[in-house]
């Protein structure tokens, strides 16, 4: 390895990101004795990373494009703030070549590679080409600079069928389509370039074969300024949704060793090509024995600690040093290789409506630990998930000597996690690592839609033994403010303020209706001399128990049910409450019966937005008739496309907004009239 004497220390490190991974850069940057300034937009001004900075400076409004996508901005804090270095984390503008540029001309340090690098891999149409020059293998494909649909759609049969259509200049699944035939190619190549244009800039596409049950494995560069390179070990990031990876583990399950050299070597030579610094990840597309060059990531990767791991290494670290100037601190030889580690990606996401994002407060995050655990987070308790930014809560990591040990490990700690507030994928992420073909390492990217029925089950009544819990805590707790009530009385004597459930001539009793998703139970609670007999679904139990309030918030339910002990967290919800037990989160709406319900996405004909966004399509008029299914409107969140569908047949009565108005969640968009179409 070659040795360097021309260095450069950081003292001071701008942080042009938020989130989990600007909190992620922050403890490395802390431990090694750098002074840390983050920014920050509007909607982040109580953010994690602002409070775990030494120095925090406010960008601009929430939109990125108006804050953390302001280069010039972003320069100016640098030099206000005597910053020598600008770590530009992922996303936003860590593969930006004109950022790279302009840090170099005011004489900060760009923690990445040189921008000729970022700018030949930028491309994923030019990196193709290339690759394809030095001899990787790619996958069959059109990658050229002609974007002409008439041309692209004569590329596309040329090519064959099935095929994927994704964005040149981007990455993370946006502005990626998959095309099953020519009858769907145009339309899926408008959207692919308008979701290009809104996340990237760059409405430039590439069109390759689609391989029916291929492996995504990655593996991790790195070089330093004196030209020295190695390669970390791969990671498997086959189970994917939406092309957005989903779980990521290291090293991949079955890579023999000659394998394992052969990819790690094509990567570190690939980066070598175009005069590589810094890390970066080489991905590879798998079937068989072959493999296939797929694009180059020229930044840090989300899934980085899973490398970190079972290297022994911090990463970050790694690029502070080489920024410095300093040589890579290991050699190829020397770089260890222990156990297994394995990561998912807990989102605020409702995986049971075609994994869309979710949006609101964050009432309580509390994750599960243990030996082997890691979180890695930019929330907190009381912080909110944002319609303007990618709606990722939390990356848990669990390591352990082999693949079984650290799944179980990641296993324990989702179930230990409560997160209340907002839908998660959480119990989503545990069916996938409890499925059989997982722990068998049946890995590809097909995995969630061939078991989707296990995985993304229809919802059912919460269990008699949950449903009971809930009608006890909603008791017990309307038992307390009664109580309080009670204090303030004029007659604190008087029977109707007991609690008890005194009654004059009849039984007390309490019929408590539940909400749960789109399923509605109404448990009858009949008080019991220092409890309740609750009649359930499947019978009646004698119930009594006791809420103790937590310091860190909500309560524990300490209860007996029928002959069983059991134990819950319960924390309050609006008109409900959240209840945690035996590893899972439920939440309960208390109705009120004497109010008609109107919950459903349609009611009476009403189309409602499923998140908060913006329109950016309308296909229908009023008076026009339509079949299920067919889509009449396109709405935009976290510049991802989301398309509002006809539940049944029938004519558009009423359309509530225009192109380019932004809505909120639940409003109503459309009205659609039930009516026959004709034959």
């Amino acid at each position: 390895m070659k040795t360097s004497t021309q260095t450069r220390a950081i003292k001071t490190l701008l942080i042009a990101n938020r989130g989990e991974i600007a909190c992620r850069i922050i403890r490395t940057a802390r431990r090694l004795g750098i002074r840390t300034v983050a920014v920050y937009s509007d909607a982040d001004a109580g953010a994690a990373h602002v409070a775990a900075a030494d120095l925090a400076v406010r960008l601009g409004p929430a939109p990125a494009r108006e804050s953390y996508l302001k280069a010039d901005l972003l320069l100016e804090v640098a030099k206000a703030t005597g910053a020598d270095a600008v770590h530009p984390g992922y996303g936003f503008l860590s593969e930006n070549a004109g950022f790279a540029e302009a840090c170099a001309a005011s004489g900060v340090i760009f923690i990445g590679p040189p921008p000729s690098a970022i700018a030949a891999m930028g491309s994923k149409s030019a990196a193709k080409a290339l690759m394809e020059k030095a001899g990787v293998p790619l996958v069959p494909g059109y990658h050229g600079d002609r974007q002409e649909a008439d041309f692209l759609a004569a590329e596309a049969a040329r090519i064959g069928f099935p095929l994927l259509i994704k964005a040149s200049a981007g990455g993370g699944g946006k502005g990626m389509k998959i095309v099953r035939d020519a009858g769907e190619f145009d339309s899926q190549l408008a959207s692919a370039k308008r979701e290009a244009l809104a996340s990237f800039g760059d409405d430039h596409v590439l069109i390759e074969r689609y391989l029916t049950k291929p492996r995504h494995i990655e593996v991790q560069v790195f070089f330093d300024t004196q030209g020295n390179g190695v390669y970390l070990y791969e990671r498997d990031c086959s189970i994917q949704r939406r092309h957005q990876k989903v779980v990521e583990e290291a090293p991949a399950p079955g890579m023999s060793a000659e394998r394992r050299a052969a990819m790690g070597n094509a990567a570190v030579e690939a980066a070598r090509a175009v005069g590589y610094v810094g890390a970066g990840t080489v991905e590879f597309i798998a079937e068989g024995d072959d493999f296939f060059f797929m694009e180059m990531n020229t930044r840090l990767q989300v899934e980085h600690p899973v490398t970190e791991a079972i290297t022994q290494q911090d990463l970050v670290e790694w690029q502070i040093r080489v920024a410095e100037g300093h040589p890579l601190p290991l050699t190829q030889e020397t770089i260890p290789l222990v156990g297994h580690a394995v990561e998912v990606r807990l989102y605020a996401e409702d995986p049971l409506k075609e994994f869309l994002p979710q949006v609101g407060r964050l009432s309580n995050v509390r994750f599960g630990g243990g030996e082997g655990v890691r979180i890695d987070t930019g929330v907190r308790s009381g912080d909110s998930i944002s319609i303007y930014y990618d709606p990722m809560i939390a990356k848990v990591i669990a390591y352990g000597p082999d693949r079984a040990t650290a799944t179980q490990r990641l296993i324990a700690a989702l179930n230990a996690s409560v997160l209340t507030g907002v839908t998660t994928n959480r119990a989503f992420l545990t069916r996938i690592l409890g499925h059989p073909a997982f722990a068998a390492a049946d890995l590809d990217t097909g995995f969630i839609e061939r078991y989707r029925d296990v995985l993304l089950p229809a919802p059912v009544p919460a269990p008699d033994k949950v449903l009971g819990l809930a009608t006890l805590a909603a008791m017990l707790r309307s038992s307390e403010e009664a109580t309080a009530a009670r204090r303030h009385t004029n007659d604190p004597f008087s029977p109707w303020a007991l609690t008890t459930g005194w009654r004059l001539n009849r039984d007390a009793w309490n019929d408590i209706t539940l909400q749960d998703g789109e399923q509605a139970q109404t448990p009858r609670a009949h008080y019991r001399g220092d409890g309740f007999l609750i009649d359930l679904p499947a019978g009646s139990l004698a119930a009594r128990g006791t809420l103790t309030p937590l310091p860190e918030g909500g309560a524990r339910l300490t209860a007996t049910l029928g002959d069983e002990s059991l134990s819950a967290l319960v924390f309050d919800a609006p008109e409900g409450l959240w209840l945690h037990v035996e590893g899972t989160t439920y939440r309960f709406s208390l109705i009120d019966p004497r109010r008609a319900a109107d919950t459903g996405p349609a009611q009476g004909g009403r189309l409602r937005a499923p998140m908060p966004g913006k329109i950016i399509g309308i296909s229908v008029a009023v008076g026009d008739v339509v079949e299920a299914g067919a889509v009449l409107m396109l709405v935009e969140a976290m510049k991802m496309e989301h398309a509002i569908r006809a539940p049944k047949a029938g004519k558009i009565v009423a359309i509530a907004f225009a192109v380019g108005d932004l809505v909120d969640d639940g409003v109503d968009l459309l009205t659609l009239e039930a009516e026959e179409v004709p034959a």
